[in-house]
This record gives C-alpha cells, sequence and structure tokens, in this order.
C-alpha cells in the first residue's frame, strides 16, 4: 500500500473468524441484485466507477454502490463489517499487505472455482499469493503500482554526475550530491516501506515461513548487510528526520516556494507522484491555485539498481479484491468481478495509471519513461510476508521504530534481535 496504515492490530484476526458465515449459501434471486463495493481512498478515478455501475447495472439489472473508505480507518471498519451478514460490503478493495490476516480469518469467498476465468496464470502473482490460503485463491489483484526513483537532472548534472548502475554507485552519488541545505537522497528515518529495498537487494527478508510458524529475520546476515548500507545512506545523504516514516517527497524534489531551490535531489516514490512532481505555475484553469507540471529538462526518471546491477527490488503498492463471505449476494458479487477483470477494465486501469492485474494488458499503460519505470520496478518488486499475523505487525508500529532507530545509528545486529522477539510475537496471528 502507499498510504501509512492504521491497523486495528490485537484484536484483527480474532474479530473475524467467522462463525458458520450460512448466508453465504443462501439462495439468491436472480437478477435485479442490489450490491455493494467498498473502494478505498481516491486511487479508482470516476469514469472507471462509473463504469463499473453502469456494467453491473446492464448485466444484472441491480444497482451497484460504491462507497470509499478512507484508507486510515478501512481496516478498522473492514474488521467490524466483514463477519456482519446484514452489514457486510459485498465486494471490497483491500490493500495487499492486510490481505493475508483476512484470508486466513476465513473473512473472504473462495474464488478458485473463478480463477482461470478472471485470468488465472497471466494475474500478477505475488498479489495472488498474498490472497491464497493451501493453495486456494481468496483476494485476486486489483491494480499495482511501484516505487521507482525521482531525480532533479539540473542538479546531477551540475554536480557531474549520471545515472548508477548499481546500488553502491547510487548510494555513492546520493552522498557526493548531499550539501547543508538539499538532501542527496530524501527519505526518512522510519521509512520502512521503502527502507526495506536495500534489504531486498541483499537478498534478505523481513520474515520467512520455518514450517508451519512465521519468524523475523531481521537479524538474518543478508537482512543486516542491507541494513547497514542503509543506515550508511541515510547518514550520508538524506536530512530528512529519522522520525519520519511515510510523507510526501516529491515537496522536497519541488522548489522551495520560499528558496526557489530544491530540498532533495533524488527521492523515491510511487509511480502515481509524478503528477506532483514539476515546475510551479498558476493552474489554467484556476489562476488562483498552483500546479506543478513535469518539465523533462529538469526532472527524470530512473530505476533503483541492484547490488550487481540490473534492477533492485522495491516494495509493491497496490490492491487486491474479494467478495465478503458473509454477503448475502455471492452471484451478483461474482458478476461484479467478471467485470472488474474483463479485457476492457483491465485496460482502463493501464489508461489511467495503475497497473492492471491482468499483466497482459500492461501495455495499456503506454509507453513513456513513467509507464517504462513503473512496469521495470514492478517486475521485481516484492510484497510484505504473507503471514496471518502481519496487519497486527504493521499496525504494532514495530517497523517504524526499527528502522528509526537503525538509521539513527543504532547497533544493527543487537536492535535485529530485539525485534525479532517482539514481531515473532504477532506474526503468527
Amino acid at each position: 500500500m502507499r498510504r501509512r496504515i492504521i491497523v486495528v492490530a490485537a484484536a484483527t484476526a480474532a474479530a473475524l473468524v467467522l462463525a458458520g458465515c450460512s448466508s453465504a449459501d443462501s439462495p439468491e434471486e436472480s437478477g435485479g441484485t442490489d450490491i455493494t463495493l467498498w473502494l478505498n481512498g481516491g486511487d479508482t478515478p470516476d469514469e472507471l466507477r462509473d463504469y463499473l455501475t453502469s456494467e453491473y447495472e446492464d448485466a444484472t439489472g441491480g444497482t451497484l454502490t460504491i462507497e470509499e473508505q478512507s484508507w486510515t480507518d478501512a481496516l478498522a471498519k473492514l474488521t467490524t463489517a466483514l463477519p456482519d451478514a446484514d452489514n457486510t460490503p459485498d465486494v471490497v478493495e483491500i490493500g495487499n499487505t492486510w490481505a493475508p490476516t483476512f484470508t486466513y480469518a476465513g473473512a473472504f469467498t473462495d474464488l478458485s472455482d473463478m480463477y482461470d476465468e478472471l485470468g488465472g496464470d497471466a494475474l500478477l502473482p505475488s498479489f495472488v499469493e498474498v490472497g491464497s490460503v493451501d493453495g486456494a485463491e481468496y483476494a485476486l489483484p486489483y491494480y499495482f503500482g511501484s516505487r521507482y526513483m525521482f531525480y532533479r537532472k539540473d542538479v546531477w548534472e551540475k554536480a557531474g554526475v549520471t545515472v548508477p548502475t548499481t546500488l553502491t554507485e547510487f548510494n555513492e552519488t546520493a552522498a557526493a550530491l548531499k550539501t547543508d541545505d538539499q538532501s542527496g537522497f530524501y527519505f526518512g528515518g522510519e521509512d520502512w516501506r521503502n527502507g526495506v529495498s536495500w534489504v531486498f537487494a541483499n537478498g534478505g527478508e523481513l520474515a520467512v515461513k520455518d514450517g508451519d510458524e512465521w519468524k523475523s529475520t531481521l537479524s538474518d546476515p543478508n537482512t543486516v548487510t542491507g541494513l547497514e548500507q542503509l543506515q550508511t545512506l541515510f547518514a550520508d545523504a538524506s536530512l530528512a528526520p529519522v522520525t519520519e516514516s511515510d510523507s510526501t517527497p516529491w515537496v522536497n524534489l519541488n522548489n522551495n516556494e520560499t528558496t526557489g531551490a530544491p530540498e532533495a535531489a533524488t527521492i523515491i516514490a510511487p509511480g502515481w507522484a509524478h503528477w506532483s512532481i514539476g515546475d510551479a505555475a498558476p493552474d489554467p484553469e484556476d489562476p488562483t491555485k498552483v500546479v506543478n507540471t513535469w518539465n523533462d529538462a529538469v526532472f527524470g526518471t530512473f530505476v533503483l539498481p541492484g547490488v550487481d546491477g540490473g534492477v533492485a527490488p522495491v516494495f509493491a503498492g497496490g490492491s487486491n479484491i474479494a467478495i465478503s463471505a458473509a454477503s448475502k449476494n455471492q452471484e451478483s458479487s461474482k458478476e461484479l468481478l467478471k467485470i472488474v477483470f474483463s479485457d476492457e477494465y483491465q485496460k482502463m486501469l493501464g489508461e489511467n495509471g495503475l497497473g492492471p492485474a491482468n499483466l497482459d494488458f500492461a501495455s495499456s499503460l503506454g509507453d513513456d519513461q513513467f509507464a517504462t519505470a513503473l512496469i521495470e520496478s514492478a517486475a521485481e518488486s516484492k510484497l510484505t510476508p504473507a503471514a496471518p499475523g502481519w496487519a497486527a505487525v504493521e499496525g504494532s508500529g514495530l517497523l517504524e521504530e526499527f528502522f528509526g532507530k537503525v538509521n539513527g545509528g543504532g547497533d544493527v545486529e543487537e536492535l535485529a534481535t530485539e525485534y525479532d522477539a517482539k514481531i515473532d510475537e504477532l506474526i503468527n496471528g
């Protein structure tokens, strides 16, 4: 996911255990069924929402009501609503990092019999995996995003540096670009969602499954190597607060309204951030507002390089979609999923800058530098562990604490051992 997630951690899995879910098997009258879809935030544009509602009406004669939920309280609402057959949304968008908690708790309908019809092996594999339990698919990919680098060409050219081809070269370049007033690479000390790329690039993991149990692996030697590399990068290249987690780094890449200069030479951000990056100018439609317009002469993009070149794994953003197991409208909900995974809708996702769940339609993203970087970075991207208690881990704030202490200069091995023990208490649900 691409926003800070506030999670009701401790009670999530327990509250979602569905007693019986008899309504899932209730008979449903054919045609004319009204259903509700919960979407999170404003990522799905109005054009796509209108398409879903009109196509659903044409297909079933019923009404699709789309209710937008805030990312900040969506998890708490889902935890309460999903087990309640009288109040559950029928179909829900769910952040990919939350999917394991809900699937293990039995909150979603088994979609295995529809898997091939909805895209099958063409669906983004990592998102399918986090929405699956014991080989059965419950929450399928909705859309994906990925993180890549945005940089100030003018600042880089003035410094006489070029786009790096290895992770070490990137770290050295970012350090060389740092000044008293400008981060060579701006990232907050607690920003684990971006910082974990250095862990992944060095072959490390946040957690792995050992038999039937998940185990935190912050103290794994490969993870420690990545964390030590990140710690050095933060000290050498970033002026961001060590207590900062998720932020809006494109603000630092744009020219400061007071000084007229950027506060960062480079940032990492989800692909959609390019809409907020550029030269500031009055909005042609409303001169009282200021908009940022991308300028190829000033700004550029590249994917984060790996240790030995190529592409470094970054944390994948995006969402899954599922049918509530408690919904009384199972068949009509499945009709909606057929529309979501239709060729036309998958193309519309790409045309609006959202990575389509069905990779056969990745070309719909276009061929500009943003689409190219998104596809290239997403191809090597990774998700958080598909552990039943992962939502609880995120909600605890332990990862922010840990990365903040690492980037604050703490002993990486000691901190890793300490936080492995804390995460192990939550990760298995």
